[in-house]
């Protein structure tokens, strides 16, 4: 699936959904007055621009979602791997770890999820 590229506010109004859903459009234009101070036709535009992108749907004026935000962010992590590191995840997690250290819990965790990966199961 193509990249979903997202500005700093349309991340903003998105995570709102996500939050709330399923929601009213008409919510959505109230939230969006009180926290971005946009008027109707902003809150409608932008929405329409998550729409085009995939992320959401609006049926009868109830909006929800068609990726989790959950499976955004990690589509999301995937490119940045793909992007930064070439694709290496063991090249990432040096640099991640490079100036902090794993928790016992930490480490755990991720051995879990490399034997999880490695059986091909989802979490």
């Amino acid at each position: 699936m193509a990249e979903i590229q997202l500005g700093v506010i349309e991340a903003r109004y998105a995570d709102m959904i996500w939050e709330r859903e399923p929601v009213t459009s008409s919510e959505l234009v109230k939230l969006t007055a009180a926290e971005f101070n946009w008027k109707r036709t902003t809150a409608h535009n932008v929405l329409r621009r998550l729409i085009d992108k995939g992320l959401f749907q609006n049926e009868n004026g109830v909006v929800t979602s068609k990726i989790s935000r959950e499976e955004f962010y990690a589509r999301q992590s995937r490119q940045y791997v793909e992007d930064t590191f070439n694709g290496s995840l063991p090249a990432f997690i040096a640099a991640f770890t490079q100036h902090a250290k794993l928790t016992e819990e930490e480490a755990a965790e991720i051995r879990e999820m490399i034997d999880r990966a490695r059986k091909g199961e989802e979490e």
